[in-house]
């Protein structure tokens, strides 16, 4: 395969070498004339592990070369990925200048191919930059039409600084957004030696996912950190203690808890946060980040109360009542918090959960229900199919099987609030479905 690479920064050169390094014609581009002239020496523009020796055999074997000029590259290849510069501006917005100036030399060049060419944006950017700032641009300096006359898709990397070229060669996946099969076609062929699962996607969804990676792991590090700050006033080792908590990867480091929904809740999660958060304000540390999770925790309770409300339906049906799905334990359930709330603001509120029963229910679980929810009797019943009869908004409070069924047969006459995405497979569902995070 014959691809130009448009920014000889980090993600540009390391990807221009590993590329060629295996089979693939290769021609970098920069409007640094030194980067251009570093490549073509055999030097590498960037100190990474493992990348001048790569860069001095593709240059040496006739598989990687570079230049300035934009038309030039992409007459002579068939590929173009971008990886230009995406930095902050001043109110933390992304500075597409660079990417812009790109999409414009493309756009021209393009005009005068008589092939078919692909463009993959490769930089860093926001959701739906590609396909509403990129496109327009390559469309009007073309004359051409995305799709049709020239491919255009996203392709994040996950390269780690002094790992590069190890996570090039072996990343957790490759994930491409394409908008017709013979892009996702070519760029499985482009990565065709990687032993990793290739995933085509949507365009805006591949955007977000580098994003989303990135926060997270910025999450951890803050969290770390956070530990190591209480650890540190309370006489424990951090490094110790993150070394064990490491080891769980079934729940720790693992998908467990990382799937949009409602609320936590239950016996222990708010309980030992609130705990933690008191024992730091005793030794004097602040932890910022899990007050925060506090907080956030909250507005998700508000966002299901909001979207219940917006829907101006004053009969409510709730099809679950536990934090969680096959058990009884109500106790800081954020369903209880929904239905307490609705009731206090006059709407007839009517509960179906098949584990709850008031008659079974003892200690502290019957206490903290009698609490919240003192005409509780008044609103259980023991049939699913007549609270959905007796009401005119649906809420899915936790993730029974049997609520499938009752929502993909949900009368067209009923809104549907999902909580917790009761079904993976959106599509047929009603218009008056809403899902709090999706």
């Amino acid at each position: 395969m014959k691809i130009s690479i448009l920014g000889l920064g980090y993600v540009g050169s390391v990807s221009a070498a590993c590329l060629a390094d295996r089979g693939a014609h290769v021609v970098g581009v920069d409007v640094d004339a030194a980067k251009v002239n570093w490549i073509n020496q055999g030097q590498s523009p960037v100190v990474e592990p493992r990348l001048a020796e790569i860069v001095a055999k593709a240059n040496a074997s006739g598989q990687l070369c570079a230049t300035t000029d934009v038309a030039d590259a992409v007459a002579r290849t068939d590929v173009s990925l971008v990886c230009v510069g995406t930095p902050s501006k001043a109110n933390g917005d992304l500075d597409l200048q660079y990417v812009c100036r790109v999409a414009e030399q493309l756009g021209t060049a393009l005009a005068a191919k008589k092939r078919r060419h692909t463009v993959v944006v490769r930089s860093t950017v926001l959701p739906g930059t590609t396909w509403d700032v990129v496109r327009p641009i390559l469309e009007n300096r073309s004359g051409l039409r995305a799709g049709p006359d020239f491919g255009l898709c996203f392709n994040p990397e996950f390269l780690r600084e002094g790992s590069a070229v190890a996570d090039f060669d072996s990343p957790p996946f490759t994930i491409v957004g394409v908008q017709d099969d013979a892009d996702a076609r070519l760029l499985r062929s482009l990565y065709s030696w990687l032993d990793a699962e290739f995933i085509a996607t949507g365009i805006a969804l591949a955007e977000t996912v580098k994003y989303v990676n990135n926060c997270f792991h910025a999450l951890k590090v803050a969290f770390a950190n956070e530990v190591g700050r209480l650890c540190r006033a309370t006489g424990v080792d951090s490094h110790r203690l993150m070394e064990i908590f490491c080891k769980d990867k079934k729940q720790n480091l693992s998908s467990y808890y990382l799937k949009p929904g409602y609320a936590f809740g239950g016996s222990c999660l708010p309980k030992d946060l609130r705990a933690i958060l008191y024992k730091a304000k005793m030794v004097d540390v602040d932890l910022e980040l899990f007050r925060a999770v506090l907080n956030s925790n909250r507005t998700q309770v508000e966002l299901g109360v909001e979207m219940v409300e917006r829907l101006g339906r004053r009969k409510v049906g709730m099809l679950g009542l536990s934090f969680k799905a096959g058990t009884d334990d109500l106790r800081e359930s954020p369903l209880v918090t929904l239905a307490e709330t609705l009731c206090g603001r006059g709407y007839t509120v009517r509960i179906y959960d098949e584990h709850v029963r008031l008659s079974q229910l003892v200690g502290s679980n019957k206490a903290y229900l009698e609490q919240k929810l003192p005409h509780i009797s008044a609103m259980l019943d023991d049939s699913a199919e007549r609270v959905v009869a007796d009401s005119e908004t649906i809420v899915v409070g936790n993730a029974n099987p049997a609520f499938r069924d009752i929502v993909a047969r949900m009368p067209a006459d009923k809104q549907v609030v999902d909580l917790v995405r009761i079904t993976k497979d959106l599509r047929g569902l009603s218009t008056n479905y809403h899902g709090i995070g999706w």
